[in-house]
């Protein structure tokens, strides 16, 4: 992708979260070599990934002990870092429209 916006928010995160620097740092660099061009090419990188509905993807992180939800807009190259949280946290929004 050619942008990812909100890397603070995974700063953050890991800031307030020991132990998720290093798999918040691989996702990052893992998406930002990617080339998404469809919801297929992320399947093909994260077979976990789960693809719902407004382009978002949601990603299993360390263990699916945490989940991003981004929102990709595939022509720019953009991925929008809309959550990032516990399993728990995750269960209590709307990752169609956060």
């Amino acid at each position: 992708m050619k942008r990812i916006l909100a890397k603070s928010t995974l700063k953050n995160f890991w800031e307030k979260h020991n132990g998720t620097e290093q798999y918040l740092k691989t996702w990052f660099d893992t998406v930002k070599k990617a080339n998404w061009k469809s919801p297929k090419d992320v399947k093909a990188t994260y077979g976990t990934a789960s693809i719902i509905a407004n382009n978002r993807v949601v990603f299993n992180i360390k263990g699916n002990s945490y989940r991003i939800v981004a929102k990709i807009n595939y022509d720019r190259g953009w991925i929008f870092i809309r959550f990032i949280g516990t399993h728990k946290e995750y269960d209590k929004i709307d990752a169609n429209t956060i």
